[in-house]
């Protein structure tokens, strides 16, 4: 199962990276918004991780082009971020998230959550 994690903090991203790859995922990487996208075109990935702030467009505007990709538009997508508000939960879930996950998070929770969305738990 291959997932891409788009996420500009390279210490988070290194540190999911590293975590999904010891469960047995491939991982790709994304370091914005606009990468995300053509990543996710390029590598066809079975699950997409967004955080929402990154740079040249935020996860939000990512998901909802991703939705409208028809390559992309059935393709789980969770969001990872502090943006953890009502609100902002809202608006990833309005913008096509399939979950949201609120930062900080275990490895344990993150694992658990990438294989119930990927079929693999």
């Amino acid at each position: 199962m291959k997932v891409l994690i788009a996420e500009d903090e390279k210490d988070i991203r290194r540190l999911i990276s590293f975590t999904l790859e010891r469960a047995g995922f491939e991982i790709v990487e994304a370091v914005d918004g606009k990468q995300a996208i053509e990543m996710a075109k390029l590598h066809n990935p079975n699950l997409i991780l967004l955080d929402v702030m990154m740079p040249y467009m935020d996860g939000y505007e990512v998901c909802r082009r991703l939705r409208s990709e028809p390559a992309t538009t059935n393709t789980p997508v969770l969001f990872l971020s502090a943006k953890g508000q009502h609100h902002e939960i809202g608006e990833g879930l309005s913008a096509g998230a399939t979950d949201y996950i609120v930062k900080p998070f275990t490895p344990r929770e993150l694992v658990a959550k990438v294989k119930e969305l990927t079929g693999t738990g």
